[in-house]
């Protein structure tokens, strides 16, 4: 159902029914009291996408909804449309920038027409990244306007239609995150995942800093990290460990965590472009050329691994290598997938911490996280 109104003095009550429904869901595993860390409860998002509906002289801001009062199209639910003047689960900055886009083009037929779809990412500084999605080619003129409002409005402004990628200033913001007093520093690029939630963000970095500190034997041990993304976690945890071994798949997700890596002056991280059965394969020696010699595996003492995969969670295939390993800490956006791999997991280990983050208030969604130790 699409959010577009709230009422924070019912967040509690929500939290409480999740933190119910996680501890039921993973009673069989005995693990211990549950660590819940509370959203905002309002203005969390720091991104958000809209459709751009026009009506005659007017556009505004659309999202959709299920309706299932009308007839099924092609045996779906229909849905409909929902006019957003206000979105108060995003940021602050996201709510203010809405109407002054609008605002901005709506009697301007060179930047209204056609305009399909706005993205907006921002962070706790206040830094904007604005993409406008057209269905039609971006010309010279547009992006003359398009840079005039660019500065009108302070942000980045990106251009999109088929086969066109105007990035007119830079296609990224940088986030400052401040864990365990430290600040650490994103670069969070246009179109490429990012944690939505800043503030459950930091709350998930402090609880994998927490579990995974004085875990080493005098400083000898390291870190292999699955699905790393823009380095969220390897960032915030490579002072834990004598060295980081992290992989990722996304090309784009690799550059952004190589320049996180470079902005916070860490040096004990190797970031490889591979998928992470592929890097099981080179672990065990079944896989070897130049990207598996840069690893120096021969060279680690990997006590801990962390995970962190897509909501289908992992397969049989990919949970074993795992239970290789002293420690695992499994990040979570899907607790019915993190309970069916638990089940494999806990033949070798025991849930020694768990912690429920809300990343997505006002939703059935859960976010988890679990840290297992070899039985």
């Amino acid at each position: 159902m699409v959010i577009f109104d709230i009422d924070p003095s019912r967040y509690d009550a929500q939290l409480e029914a999740k933190r119910e429904r996680i501890e039921r869901q993973f009673a069989r595993f005995s693990p211990p009291t549950l660590e819940v860390f509370a959203s905002p409860p309002s203005h969390y998002r720091m991104r958000a996408e809209f459709r751009i509906w026009h009506e005659g002289d007017d556009l505004y801001y659309a999202m959709f909804e299920a309706d299932p009062e009308a007839p099924l199209q092609r045996g779906r639910v229909a849905q409909r449309v929902v006019r957003v003047d206000r979105f108060p689960v995003a940021s602050e900055r996201i709510n203010a920038l809405m109407p002054q886009l609008l605002d901005a083009i709506r009697d301007e037929p060179l930047m209204r027409r056609k305009l399909f779809q706005v993205e907006f990412l921002t962070t706790l500084s206040g830094e904007a990244l604005v993409t406008m999605i057209y269905h039609k080619p971006l010309t010279e003129e547009w992006e003359a306007r398009a840079r005039e409002l660019q500065a009108q409005l302070g942000v980045s402004l990106i251009g999109r239609s088929r086969k066109q990628r105007l990035v007119l200033d830079r296609d990224h913001v940088w986030e400052r995150l401040e864990v365990d007093g430290r600040e650490f520093r994103y670069q969070q690029v246009e179109n490429s995942f990012t944690q939505p939630n800043a503030e459950i963000c930091r709350s998930m970095l402090h609880w994998a800093r927490d579990v995974t500190r004085d875990v080493t034997q005098e400083g000898q041990d390291d870190l292999v990290e699955l699905y790393c993304g823009n380095g969220n976690f390897t960032v915030a945890l490579a002072e834990n460990f004598r060295r980081v071994v992290a992989t990722e798949i996304s090309r784009t997700s690799v550059a952004s965590a190589q320049a996180n890596l470079e902005a916070n002056a860490i040096d004990n991280v190797h970031v490889a472009r591979m998928p992470a059965e592929e890097f099981a394969q080179a672990l065990s020696g079944e896989k070897q050329g130049r990207r598996v010699t840069a690893m120096q595996l021969d060279e680690c003492h990997f006590s801990t691994v962390l995970v962190d995969p897509p909501r289908a969670g992992l397969d049989a295939e990919s949970c074993e290598p795992l239970m290789r390993y002293q420690r695992i800490v499994y990040i979570s956006c899907n607790p019915d997938t993190l309970a069916a791999n638990l089940e494999q997991l806990s033949q070798t280990h025991r849930v020694t911490r768990m912690a429920l983050f809300d990343q997505f208030p006002w939703t059935d969604h859960c976010e988890c996280g679990v840290l297992l130790e070899r039985r």
